[in-house]
């Protein structure tokens, strides 16, 4: 019997309600008056990536927007990352690379795809270069969940990763405004980005507790969608399987990332919510007891709480970075 909870995740008003609430929270974090015009272009197109991640994989087996829905409703609680453009840049090339990467399932000969997909990858790491901690988790992930890994596929994927850098080197060497006769060659920006990755210093940022409760919202929910998820999974087909282990990899691991490194939660935080996102849709969209309804409509109520809880803090108390 279909309850409530699953007639708004399988409802046609589901995202677009979404996008409205997602609209006014953006209005109230200051978007005409801070100017945060790319930042919500990057919003917008990563959502529409995920629609089209959605469909083009059908990863939930019937018609639903719950994976975009839910990534909104997530995305909101943290406000406080909206003026950010590093996070926003970070997401939708990771997005982008899904979109190409899954696009190689069971083909090791789908050299471009790749190249493109880890290009995205390459692009991310050069807004935030700990984003390269991805790249070997990616090819195990090729190798186990796409089984797209080969030779051929791994050597597209390294001159994806350096194309962006190449682009970013004549960049840096071009006098802009001066005499080409007079090109540098100073590579100390380049050094000085990937000496970063050698930086592990362990930094507890500001507002912990605020951070923290939003972690553990989000953590608490991947935990149920990965639970529900891989103990219903025969339901789903062998590449759905596949592709949900490869987002259970992702999520875990990024929440190692988040305790391991938590100054870098503000970029880290919007790639958990996009890897958790299609977990928790799962679990919204496929379960349907009274449990499974008061446990939905709590979570929603919580995520709305502490978006309102969000904004109270950035306009009462003047906090822009939480």
């Amino acid at each position: 019997m279909k309850r409530l909870q699953n007639r708004i995740a399988e409802g046609g008003k589901t995202l677009p309600t979404a996008a409205a609430f997602g609209a006014l929270v953006w209005l109230a974090v200051g978007l005409v008056q801070r100017q945060l015009w790319p930042q919500l272009a990057c919003f917008v197109a990563s959502v529409y990536l995920l629609v089209e991640l959605s469909n083009q994989n059908a990863l939930l087996r019937v018609r639903s927007r719950m994976v975009s829905s839910a990534f909104i409703l997530l995305s909101c609680q943290s406000c406080f990352l909206f003026p950010q453009l590093t996070g926003a840049a970070v997401q939708l090339s990771f997005v982008a690379s899904f979109i190409l990467l899954f696009q190689t399932y069971q083909d090791q000969q789908s050299v471009g795809r790749v190249f493109y997909s880890f290009a995205a990858v390459g692009v991310a790491s050069l807004f935030f270069v700990h984003a390269l901690w991805y790249v070997p988790a990616l090819w195990v992930l090729m190798g186990t969940q796409l089984q797209s890994l080969s030779v051929r596929t791994w050597l597209a994927s390294l001159i994806g990763l350096a194309t962006p850098y190449w682009l970013a080197l004549v960049w840096l060497m071009v006098p802009w405004g001066g005499d080409f006769a007079q090109w540098t060659f100073n590579l100390q920006p380049m050094a000085e980005h990937f000496s970063e990755l050698a930086h592990l210093h362990y930094q507890l940022p500001p507002y912990l507790l605020e951070r923290g409760i939003l972690l553990l919202f989000v953590l608490v929910l991947a935990a149920v969608g990965i639970m529900h998820f891989w103990s219903r999974s025969f339901e789903d087909k062998i590449r759905i399987r596949l592709l949900f282990g490869f987002f259970t990899t992702l999520t875990v691991l990024t929440a190692f990332f988040i305790l391991a490194q938590p100054q870098h939660y503000d970029v880290l935080m919007r790639l958990l919510v996009l890897f958790a996102s299609p977990l928790i849709a799962h679990v919204f969209t496929f379960t349907s007891s009274r449990l499974s309804s008061i446990f939905f409509f709590s979570a929603i109520a919580i995520s709305v709480a502490l978006t309102l809880l969000c904004l109270f803090l950035n306009s009462e108390l003047g906090i822009h970075h939480l």
